[in-house]
């Protein structure tokens, strides 16, 4: 049997009700696998999306740090490109601004560099770690890219769901 406590954002998990998990949920940004972009939409489109969903700015504000967060992550030309039109480090890079434009406290990337090759994947990961420093962000990263691990500022490695060593 396991028991114990999970406190994120300073709200402890365990036990939380339905809402409270909403709202931690809300708070945290996501780095999918796969950048889990919405095809019919531009890349611009996808990361306003977050906005839309997670804050109350006006369709120009959110518009323009949209476009402002694009252009941070080096899509300021393919504001306007749907995904099938980019190749899969600049997907990814959508992901990342998509995660960041509601400011974080914390994202979560899950395998972020898995489809990518080696330059690429490191220049996604170089990128999120210079965006989080500069927003004051956590990212929690899970990965089974060796490459990248250089990067990390703390490394926490589990075997079958078990601490076995960290760094």
């Amino acid at each position: 049997m396991q028991s114990g406590s999970l406190k994120v954002l300073d709200l402890e998990l365990c036990g939380a009700t339905r809402e409270q998990l909403i709202n931690v949920r809300r708070r945290i940004g996501y780095i999918f696998q796969a950048h889990n972009l919405h095809q019919s939409l531009t890349a611009l489109q996808n990361v306003r999306m977050e906005l839309e969903v997670n804050g109350d700015l006006s369709p120009t504000e959110m518009s323009d740090r949209a476009s402002e967060i694009l252009a941070e992550v080096g899509l300021g030309e393919h504001l306007h490109s749907y995904p099938e039109n980019l190749c899969g480090g600049q997907k990814q890079r959508v992901a990342i601004a998509r995660a960041l434009v509601c400011q974080p406290p914390i994202v979560l990337a899950d395998e972020p560099t898995a489809a990518l090759d080696s330059k690429p994947g490191r220049d996604v990961v170089n990128l999120m770690q210079k965006l989080a420093r500069e927003r004051d962000c956590t990212i929690l990263m899970v990965t089974h890219d060796n490459r990248i691990l250089d990067i990390a500022d703390r490394i926490v490695c589990m075997e079958d769901g078990r601490l076995v060593q960290g760094k």
